[in-house]
């Protein structure tokens, strides 16, 4: 990863950025911007965002600061509760990319899962990978209509995600790259699993995702297109 040449110091972008954002290539072809909630108020949700859910409840989406955060000061925290907490990144819209974020699971009885979101067209139309500390693995969604289903790996009949050992009150790191109806799965820097779908083949939005009673911090939100 390297940073463009001229690119304004960390205490200039504070100055001016809600959240301070890394411009850099990518194998060459593609753009990505990185997202670290640093300079957005705390106690108060991010600008630039729709926070929501999928089905019903009180999400809570909020910058927080937070000591273990991977980009100090601050986190993006979850800590309501709803059927799937969702918060979209308005201004994107993808087709081929990719996308990758930090997390942290805290705590729920219910779930403790994070999630990013991929081609959503609003909060009841998207892909979905999730890790779970409950369950300790990572599984792949489409959500169509508010119906979320779990997509089969290609090389491999039935199953459900793949086990994954996901530590609570540990950083991780959650990403998928995606290209036509592939979408390759990464999850604390190596490859675990490939899906294949083209239910949702156009453009859209990027996001976050937890369900039910998680807790979950995200930090180091990273995305972008294949040009």
């Amino acid at each position: 990863m390297c940073t463009i040449a001229g690119f304004p110091s960390r205490s200039s972008l504070r100055a001016r950025l809600v959240a301070t954002v890394l411009i850099f290539s990518v194998g060459g072809n593609a753009v990505a911007e990185t997202l670290n909630f640093d300079n957005a108020p705390v106690g108060m949700p991010p600008e630039g965002w729709t926070l929501t859910m999928t089905g019903k409840g009180e999400p809570k989406w909020t910058v927080e600061a937070e000591p273990s955060a991977p980009s100090k000061p601050n986190v993006l925290k979850q800590s309501g509760r709803a059927t799937f907490p969702v918060a979209i990144r308005r201004d994107t819209a993808i087709r081929n990319g990719f996308v990758e974020v930090k997390f942290k699971a805290v705590s729920g009885s219910e779930d403790r899962a994070a999630g990013i979101i991929w081609r959503a067209r609003d909060a009841d139309n998207y892909y979905v990978v999730r890790a779970n500390a409950l369950e300790d693995n990572v599984v792949l969604y489409k959500t169509i209509k508010g119906i979320r289903t779990s997509l089969g790996i290609v090389g491999r009949k039935g199953g459900y995600g793949v086990s994954a050992p996901v530590t609570s009150g540990q950083w991780h790191v959650l990403r998928c790259d995606f290209a036509g109806g592939r979408f390759k799965v990464s999850y604390d820097g190596k490859p675990i699993f490939e899906v294949e779908d083209a239910t949702i083949v156009d453009a859209g939005m990027i996001g976050l995702w937890t369900k039910a009673d998680s807790v979950t911090l995200f930090d180091d939100l990273t995305y972008g297109e294949i040009k």
